[in-house]
């Protein structure tokens, strides 16, 4: 399991740094390319941005503070990853999620001073997000779905064999 994660961390990232490398050449000389429309109806629209901020272009300039921070967080969730990874798949999977995300962003602050971004969702205002912020979303979303319903459920479990273990000596 834990090679299968590296496997996913590695491909994940190399996805990600494909793609902003795609950006940075063909899509940056024409700024935006409509992408998924019916008509005049856009629903996603390639779009190049250099984000030198955070989630939502907040944090703006503070490069290396972001650095930190992220560098942070993803040797956190690396440690983490080696702690838990026989607990659950899909706790792993998140933190494997979450990790090649913060390294996918991590390469662009050092490369650049700013994360390449290009997917702008045209069926509701949202931001431009890039390949690594998928995976750091759908990794929140998991560890949440983890936190609220498994991690629960695994802890009562084990209570349960614990009293059962004791009652039995």
């Amino acid at each position: 399991m834990a090679i299968l994660l590296g496997l996913m961390i590695a491909a994940l990232v190399g996805a990600d740094q494909l793609v902003k490398y795609w950006a940075v050449h063909d899509l940056k000389p024409v700024g935006t390319k409509e992408f998924i429309h019916f008509g005049d109806f856009r629903i996603l629209d390639l779009t190049y941005l250099e984000n030198d901020g955070a989630i939502f272009g907040s944090m703006s300039g503070q490069r290396w503070f972001l650095v930190g921070f992220t560098s942070l967080v993803v040797i956190g969730g690396i440690i983490l990853l080696f702690k838990s990874y026989r607990r659950s798949r899909l706790l792993s999977i998140a933190l494997a999620l979450f990790i090649a995300g913060g390294i996918g962003n991590l390469i662009d602050r050092f490369r650049f001073s700013y994360v390449v971004d290009m997917f702008e969702v045209k069926l509701f205002h949202f931001a431009i997000f890039n390949v690594a912020d998928i995976c750091v979303t759908v990794a929140f979303a998991m560890l949440l779905i983890y936190g609220i319903f498994i991690d629960p459920k695994i802890e009562k479990a084990k209570k349960a064999e614990a009293e059962k273990a004791a009652e039995n000596e």
